[in-house]
C-alpha cells in the first residue's frame, strides 16, 4: 500500500481540520440570531415600500391623523439597546410602506423590567418583543 494514502494522514492534512473548523462554525453559527424580524401587513391597500429608513420616523404619540396598515416586530436578547432595535423596527414598517413607527410596546414582565440588563452572562439571554404600530399619515 502507499504511504501517501494511509487513513492516519488525514489528521496530518492541514485542509481536512480547517475544512472541518470551518463547517462546524458555519453550523453552529448559524444557529445563533440576534433578531427576529416579523411583519403583518393589515391594510388591503398598497403603500409603497421605503427604501431608505431615514424616510420612516419614529413617534411616541400622534395628534396627526393615520391609518394603521399593519404590526411590526423585533425579536431580540434584552441587552440589545433601544438604538439597535428602532432601526430594524423602522426597516420592516418600511417594506410595509409605512411612514413612521408608534406605540412601541415590549413584552418584559413586571418581573424582568425589575432586573438590569447585564453585560456579558447574567440575564443577558432573555428575549425581549418590541411591537409596534405601522403607520401612514392622512
Amino acid at each position: 500500500m502507499d504511504p501517501r494514502f494511509r487513513g492516519d494522514d488525514i489528521f496530518r492534512n492541514p485542509m481536512k481540520p480547517t475544512l472541518f473548523t470551518f463547517l462546524f462554525l458555519t453550523i453552529f453559527a448559524s444557529g445563533c440570531t440576534v433578531y427576529q424580524i416579523n411583519s403583518k401587513d393589515t391594510s388591503q391597500d398598497y403603500y409603497a415600500p421605503k427604501t431608505n429608513i431615514d424616510d420612516v420616523s419614529y413617534v411616541q404619540t400622534t395628534d396627526k391623523p393615520y391609518t394603521e396598515i399593519g404590526t411590526v416586530s423585533v425579536t431580540t436578547e434584552r441587552r440589545q439597546s433601544w438604538d439597535d432595535v428602532l432601526p430594524k423596527l423602522k426597516q420592516e414598517a418600511g417594506n410595509l410602506g409605512a411612514d413612521a413607527v408608534t406605540d412601541v410596546q415590549s413584552d418584559a414582565t413586571d418581573t424582568w423590567k425589575k432586573y438590569a440588563p447585564q453585560k456579558l452572562l447574567g440575564n443577558a439571554y432573555i428575549r425581549t418583543t418590541y411591537t409596534a404600530k405601522a403607520i401612514v399619515w392622512q
